[in-house]
């Protein structure tokens, strides 16, 4: 299944704090929070969000509702500022979208304790396979909405993609950092969950996740080729990775 093409008929305002300079946009769905092509982190970044939202989701994680978001030349923008103009004009063209919670709000110190184990441990699984190091106690990426947990911000995931050069048959096998991680104390989970995650994460899981990704994202992705066979590149890459024994399964002694 493809991500529907939406486009934004406004440009509400950008989102004070975030590094990704993400804007909120009018769409014919309603409100979407839109990450930019244009952005520092570029394309790859969009990439890594499409990809670790729907392995999220195929472990019983929430994310946010994806779509693409194309934005005209012609843009309209109540936010007047110049920096983030340029930004827009650079981000003509194809983006990536998420549903706005709105609402929602960024945890407070009792609602990250209160989250449960099925949660945290998925949570450290999902992030130990995708090598995302950007789940921190100052800045968990989860918000809270309708009394739920929803995993936002992935977009320094899969850091591989980002030099292909590099990639050799050990890259996938490196082990997870988990030090400063918002549940690193919970870190003996990831054996106890592991069992039926690992089930979960066929590899039909990673091709369909993959063949999520709009060809035109992964073709400037640095891989000679076609989109066909810089998907197949990644599913490669986290399959090795999945294999027994796991890399990010790994703690270190006062863990175990």
């Amino acid at each position: 299944m493809a991500l529907p093409i939406l486009l934004a008929s406004h440009v509400r305002a950008r989102i004070r704090g975030g590094s990704s300079s993400p804007v909120v946009v009018e769409t014919p769905r309603g409100l979407f929070v839109a990450k930019l092509r244009g952005a520092g982190h570029g394309v790859l970044a969009l990439v890594a969000e499409i990809i670790v939202a729907e392995l999220a989701e195929r472990l019983g994680l929430p994310a946010p509702e994806r779509a693409l978001i194309e934005l005209l030349p012609n843009f309209q923008s109540d936010d007047r500022n110049d920096e983030l103009a340029d930004l827009l004009r650079a981000s003509i063209g194809i983006n990536l979208g998420f549903r706005l919670l709105e609402g929602a709000h960024e945890p407070r110190v009792e609602d990250l304790r209160s989250l449960d184990d099925e949660f945290v441990g998925r949570v450290l699984w999902l992030d130990g396979l995708t090598m995302n190091p950007d789940r921190s106690s100052q800045n968990p990426n989860i918000l809270f909405w309708n009394h739920r947990p929803w995993l936002i911000d992935h977009g320094s995931a899969l850091a591989f993609h980002h030099d292909w050069a590099r990639v050799n048959e050990d890259s996938p096998r490196e082990p997870a950092v988990y030090s400063g991680h918002v549940f690193e104390s919970s870190l003996p989970l990831l054996r106890r969950f592991d069992p039926v995650l690992a089930l979960l994460m066929t590899r039909e899981a990673l091709e369909q996740a993959m063949a999520i990704v709009p060809a035109s994202f992964l073709l400037e992705a640095g891989l000679e080729g076609s989109a066909d066979r810089i998907r197949a590149a990644y599913a490669a890459f986290l399959w090795k990775r999945l294999k027994s024994p796991r890399p990010f399964l790994g703690m270190p002694p006062d863990h175990r």
